[in-house]
């Protein structure tokens, strides 16, 4: 294998389990990474959560803001990390 290539099934493509506060909006079935995020995505386009003046900043509603530890607004950028402790 070259050096720096990946084997499939690791990183975004292994399963991830989310958590309760999660699952609330993706489901609780086992899903790859990316998938979890589109289906964050899906829900922050579905009910127009992105601050309209910056739409790199996500406006949290009762859902989310249990996956962003209570804040009300987070970026876009800081959003995955709030996601990664919510997955298994």
């Amino acid at each position: 294998m070259a050096q720096g290539a990946r084997k499939a099934g690791g990183g975004l493509a292994r399963p991830v389990t989310p958590s309760a506060d999660l699952a609330a909006i993706t489901g609780s079935d086992p899903l790859p990474r990316s998938q979890v995020v589109s289906k964050i995505w899906d829900h922050i386009r579905k009910n127009n959560l992105q601050n309209p003046q910056n739409k790199r900043e996500i406006v949290a509603d009762d859902k989310l803001k249990k996956v962003f530890g209570g804040k009300d607004r987070v970026s876009m950028f800081e959003m995955n990390k709030h996601l990664s402790n919510h997955l298994k």
